[in-house]
């Protein structure tokens, strides 16, 4: 399901800014608004459930405070995210979303591997992508699963130099790499690094924190030919730009 003649458009934690992030509203209206799918980040509960949040914590996106992994489901479901949505767990999510609908699961937490490998071995898992900075997480999810696409997030250069390695070892389909990345090492060495990642066979996904990345000094129509995926905190915009680069 992964490969595909056009660029894959994933919403970011659903449709950041217009909805609240990690939402089953967010996902929803990515899904409406056009996005092939949407990616999101899992948790585990005190009580050993797979839920969505970003931060470590329940602080910044809810009308509570705690950090997930000390409380239980029942507490965390207390929590108000805003325009009535609550905090969806992994399994409500692939419940709520439509069965052709592609899902990035970045794992935050080593922890969760093992819940989110249930959750994703029951509902056609070729829909999925497991993502995750860290590579013990891949790694226990590769033990559990060999089949299922797996892309490893890039967050610094370290990491750069041990992918050909972690390609064969984790049978990774995709570098997921940050547009971050232009401002901190310039566009030419960004580029470089993706075509020789491309040289290994790797595929390409493309994220960022702050959409204009996408769009300042037309990076990703320089780019073009040189990503396969591009998650999007704006998913609409994202896909009417595509349409006029002939990439939709």
């Amino acid at each position: 399901m992964w490969e595909k003649e056009r660029v894959i458009v994933l919403g970011h934690r659903g449709w950041i800014g217009k909805y609240p992030e990690n939402t089953l509203l967010a996902f929803q209206k990515a899904i409406e608004s056009g996005a092939d799918g949407v990616e999101f980040d899992v948790w585990l509960t005190k009580d050993g459930e797979a839920i969505i949040m970003h931060d470590e914590t329940i602080d910044r996106t809810s009308n509570m405070r705690g950090k997930q992994k000390d409380m239980t489901l029942e507490e965390l479901k207390k929590a108000d995210l805003g325009m009535g949505q609550r905090i969806p767990t992994l399994e409500e999510a692939v419940e709520a979303l439509p069965r052709d609908a592609l899902i990035n699961v970045e794992i935050k937490d080593v922890d969760a591997v093992e819940r989110v490998y249930e959750i994703v071995s029951k509902n056609n898992p070729e829909r999925f992508m497991i993502s995750s900075f860290e590579v013990e997480a891949l790694k226990r999810y590769r033990e559990l699963d060999n089949e299922t696409t797996v892309g490893l997030l890039i967050d610094n250069e370290e990491i750069v130099p041990k992918i050909p390695q972690l390609k064969e070892e984790l049978n990774l389909w995709s570098v997921n790499v940050p547009m971050e990345a232009i401002p901190i090492i310039g566009f030419e060495r960004t580029v470089e690094a993706i075509k020789w990642a491309r040289s290994l066979g790797l595929k390409v996904v493309l994220w960022t924190e702050n959409d204009e990345l996408f769009y300042q000094n037309d990076n990703l129509a320089k780019m073009k030919g040189l990503f396969e995926v591009v998650i999007a905190n704006d998913v609409e915009r994202m896909i009417n730009y595509l349409r006029k680069l002939g990439l939709r």
